[in-house]
Parts: structure tokens; C-alpha cells; sequence
């Protein structure tokens, strides 16, 4: 059994929390009982990974997403509300990581997304004091666009959206999981021939015809899985509890 206070202080300080400015609030989110010997990981804390957290016994539940984001409405009501009193009735503990789980070196979503797709990391820029945010590698060999969507599209289990008019051969990959397709800008200055993110907005598709480059929606979720499932695995070696990653399916 791990105690809930070493848990958070553990994670806390290997996800490197206090150098990061966040959106929300990173680390223990709901308290729960003190003693943790299961341990479920997943995506977003939504309230059908909560009930089959609960289902599993879990004692903890570790997300990339959780709660009490700036800017979002104050009250506990309406589905907040139901998440939270499942959360204090069934004595789960809820974990969040946000920024700190896609940038870190070993466990995070941009590390897991180059290992998904065979990249050979380069380097990595820090973006608007957020260290190691978009990172750059290269393919084993040179890969066209339909060769690049079809590797992520198994790795991912999704079709990307594809857009722009890069080169006719990509050969240096930039990527920022999650919501990150603005950073397209800076991964023309670096010189990148395509980009990878989760999502897609207006502007992107003009940018990337414009800039040259290619660009993937490869779904926010999709690009976000391995981030807890690392971190849950590490957590699960280093402690000696069980973890379980449950993954609720979501499209976007």
C-alpha cells in the first residue's frame, strides 16, 4: 500500500509541478482515503471512467484532464456535482497532470507520441516559458504524406485530418500533443516539413497551405493516451501497487 501524501509528493516532484505555469491545477485534485493499492489511469476524468474506476476498486484515479480549469464556471452544479459526490462517496482520490505530463522527458504524451510513431527525437523548443514543449525528430526514412497519415492512423487507431502542401517527402517531423495546432507557426520557423497535433481550428489549414508544411489533426485523445498509461505503468513499478489504464473512448 503507498499513502496518498507520498504519492502526490512523489509525482509532484518527477513531473518537475512547481516549474510549470498551468491551466489548472496539477496534482492531488479530490481527496480520498489515505492508503493506495490500486490504481486507475486515464484520459479525462469524465464520469464513465469515475464509475468503472469505481467498478475496478480502484483507490486513486490518475488523468492528463481533470478539474477546475481558469476561466470555467465556479459552481459544483449540474454534472460537476455528480462527478464530485461519486468521487467523496466511493473515497477515490483524484490525480491530475496536466502541461507537466506532455512535456516530460521519459513518461509524457510528446515522448510516447515520438516512440508511437518510430521518430528519432532531434530536439525540443520551449514555448512561452513552457520547457520542451514542441519537439522535433525524424522517420527512419523519408515518408510522403499518405505514408505519414497511414502511421498514425495505426498507431493511433484514428484517421488524421490532413491538410496543407508540404514537400513532396517529409523529412523532419515537428509534434506537440493535445490542442497545440497554433505552435504551427513556430514549427515553420524551425524548420519542419510537417506537424502533428490533436486538433485543427479555421486559420490551419490556410497556414499550412501558405507555409508550406503538412499539417495532421490527429484527434486530442488519441495523441494524449500515453502520457498516464507511462506514468501509470512507472508508478505501478516503483511502488508495487496495481494499475489499470481504462480507456473511454472519445473522437475528438
Amino acid at each position: 500500500m503507498l499513502h496518498r501524501d507520498q504519492l502526490e509528493a512523489y509525482l509532484n516532484d518527477y513531473l518537475s509541478v512547481e516549474s510549470i505555469s498551468d491551466y489548472a491545477p496539477n496534482g492531488l485534485q479530490v481527496e480520498g482515503r489515505e492508503e493506495i493499492g490500486r490504481l486507475v489511469t486515464g484520459v479525462s476524468a469524465c464520469a464513465s471512467l469515475l464509475e468503472k474506476a469505481e467498478a475496478a476498486k480502484a483507490d486513486a484515479i490518475l488523468v492528463h484532464h481533470g478539474y477546475f480549469w481558469k476561466g470555467e464556471e465556479n459552481r459544483i452544479v449540474g454534472y460537476k456535482a455528480r462527478r464530485l459526490r461519486r468521487l467523496l462517496c466511493s473515497g477515490m482520490n483524484l490525480f491530475a497532470y496536466h502541461l507537466p505530463l506532455d512535456v516530460h522527458l521519459e513518461v509524457g504524451n510528446n515522448a510516447a507520441l515520438g516512440d508511437m510513431l518510430e521518430l528519432t527525437n532531434e530536439s525540443r523548443y520551449s514555448i512561452k516559458g513552457i520547457p520542451d514543449l514542441l519537439w522535433f525528430g525524424v522517420p527512419g526514412q523519408e515518408l510522403s504524406a499518405n505514408q505519414l497519415s497511414q502511421r498514425l492512423e495505426s498507431v493511433l487507431g484514428q484517421a488524421p485530418l490532413h491538410v496543407g502542401s508540404g514537400p513532396g517527402l517529409i523529412r523532419r517531423i515537428a509534434w506537440c500533443s493535445g490542442g497545440a495546432e497554433r505552435l504551427i507557426e513556430q514549427a515553420c520557423a524551425y524548420g519542419a516539413d510537417a506537424f502533428i497535433s490533436g486538433e485543427i481550428s479555421e486559420p490551419i489549414p490556410h497556414i499550412a497551405r501558405e507555409a508550406g508544411i503538412h499539417y495532421f489533426a490527429a484527434g486530442h485523445h488519441a495523441t494524449e493516451r500515453g502520457g498516464v498509461q507511462r506514468l501509470g505503468e512507472h508508478i505501478a513499478a516503483k511502488f508495487d501497487i496495481d494499475h489499470q489504464y481504462i480507456e473511454i473512448a472519445n473522437p475528438a
